[in-house]
């Protein structure tokens, strides 16, 4: 038994498979570096971009001028219409495109790599429908404002996420077991959804709560915005510091328990972890499709598998994506604006169809 530079340890596995396993691993993606900071880069500039457009012009010094003087920096603050602008309704909502998309992206890569399944992401533990339950019931039943929506959402995506795993047992070790629970739970709360909304909706509601469920980030409060950036820091960090036992887990269960991982243990906290991140995530963004399934991939095939590189980078080019996302659907069909969820699925769907035929052709 030995120690290796991830800090797994080597067990005598026949045929040199665990040694071979980590000689994968450690293989060198020279890409990831030029692409983390090319994010770092990007981030910023598009957070600062993205606040600029809108109905009312600003510059980026106008957005600048604002965040410093709110941030207690000595200079002159823009006018106050445009200060209300950039502080109250677009910065808020950028920041919160940015941490939704970074969240959804990093839980997307993890999930990947738990179930070794290329088609998971956040909404497979049945999540989303959950969340959707919990908001449809306070929006139908009228009972108050975003914030109960909030709280609806997050109780009824963490109610879906305890179906799961009382559904799946003592099955929690088994990706596929855990995967056919989450499409049953997802069944079961769709359903749910829809009863409330035949027996109790009226048209005003209904229609409040299908932009909810399409997926809008126009409610974003920096309420939102620090419970976002608290689930997806937290999502961020646990699963970045499990990331040797991510990479152990490509090569399968048994490999991974022969390098010193216990894999049912590894994969309960981070499906824990990610389940609650996307709670937090889905009960302030609504339900925001293909982020968590197209973004790991796409970065998955410029930086390589390493989670170590791969889960930073999912964070930043997630939240790069989204961020855009978010500004194109407030901004090219102005004066109206469409559900960012929508324009994710248009840009989702055959973006993953591209990335699953060049897998497809370069295996």
């Amino acid at each position: 038994m030995q120690q290796d530079g991830l800090g797994l340890r080597l067990a005598a596995v026949p045929g040199g498979q665990a040694e071979h396993a980590v000689l994968l691993v450690l293989r060198r993606e020279p890409d990831a570096v030029s692409l983390g900071g090319a994010g770092l880069v990007a981030l910023p500039l598009s957070v600062a971009l993205a606040v600029t457009v809108g109905a009312a012009g600003l510059s980026v010094g106008e957005v600048f001028q604002s965040l410093a003087a709110h941030l207690g920096l000595p200079m002159a603050p823009p006018p106050p219409l445009q200060d209300a602008i950039v502080w109250e309704l677009r910065l808020p909502r950028v920041l919160l495109a940015a941490l939704v998309g970074g969240g959804l992206a990093v839980c997307g890569a993890v999930l990947q790599a738990l179930t070794r399944n290329p088609l998971a992401d956040p909404y497979l533990l049945g999540i989303s429908s959950g969340a959707s339950t919990g908001a449809v019931a306070v929006l139908i039943l009228g009972l108050g404002s975003a914030a109960t929506v909030t709280t609806g959402a997050f109780a009824g995506s963490i109610a879906a996420f305890c179906c799961v795993l009382a559904l799946a047992g003592t099955g929690t070790r088994s990706a596929v077991r855990v995967v056919l629970a989450g499409v049953a739970v997802s069944q079961l709360f769709s359903a749910v959804t829809s009863l409330i909304v035949i027996w109790a909706g009226d048209a005003h509601s209904t229609r409040s709560m299908t932009f909810w469920l399409l997926g809008s980030l126009a409610s974003a409060s920096w309420s939102g915005v620090a419970l976002c950036a608290a689930a997806a820091g937290i999502a961020l960090a646990v699963c970045w510091s499990a990331a040797p036992a991510l990479d152990a887990f490509a090569f399968g269960r048994e490999t991974a328990a022969s390098l010193g991982v216990s894999p049912a243990r590894t994969q309960l906290t981070l499906m824990v972890t990610t389940a609650l991140s996307t709670s937090a995530l889905v009960s302030a963004s609504g339900a925001i499709g293909f982020v968590g399934l197209v973004v790991p991939h796409a970065v998955r095939f410029l930086a390589g598998s390493r989670h170590r590189l791969l889960l930073p980078a999912c964070a930043l080019y997630g939240a790069i994506f989204l961020v855009w996302a978010d500004t194109a659907a407030r901004a090219l069909f102005a004066p109206r604006e469409i559900p960012v969820g929508v324009l994710t699925a248009l840009i989702g769907v055959p973006a993953f169809a591209a990335v699953m035929r060049r897998r497809s052709t370069t295996r």
